[in-house]
């Protein structure tokens, strides 16, 4: 019996921020805009949980590494996947966060319902959720640019 198997060759993605330029500065001058006036645990929370949503390790490993540096604890880090299980690790305000990103990430399962919207807006002000809002945007975007083009996680180009 023979099999017919094609080793394909690794394929060479483009780096994003040499090709297009104009459109990696402005996003990051977005993902800029969108932390401006958030607690930096929380940013992290939400870009380690949309990360885990998306299965980008490249930000996932990039967003826990800031995490630690910004003083976030091991066992924080741990529970965001399951952070409905380990409610207490977290504030309210965090898991209206955390409920938020996984609802604007996983939007094509069913939207944003109205209950995570509402339980957001009861913990945030209407400019603070406009940035949580922002930054989950751009989480998610940043997600797309990684897995894309393919970024190995354990890199992080911004050093």
């Amino acid at each position: 019996m023979t099999t017919n198997t094609i080793a394909s060759a690794p394929t060479t993605r483009l780096n994003f921020a040499k090709s297009a330029p104009k459109a990696f500065r402005a996003l990051i001058g977005f993902d800029a805009a969108a932390r401006e006036g958030l607690d930096p645990a929380l940013v992290e929370l939400i870009q380690i949980r949309a990360s885990h949503l998306n299965h980008c390790a490249y930000c996932l490993h990039m967003h826990t590494n800031d995490a630690r540096k910004a003083g976030e604890s091991e066992d924080r880090l741990h529970m965001v996947a399951v952070w409905r299980e380990a409610r207490h690790f977290f504030t309210e305000k965090e898991q209206a966060a955390l409920a938020l990103t996984e609802a604007v990430t996983l939007v094509a399962d069913g939207g944003v319902p109205d209950e995570v919207y509402a339980q957001a807006a009861e913990r945030f002000e209407e400019q603070e959720l406009a940035q949580v809002l922002a930054l989950i945007f751009a989480i998610n975007t940043w997600n797309r640019v990684a897995l894309a083009t393919k970024k190995v996680a354990g890199t992080d180009e911004r050093r």
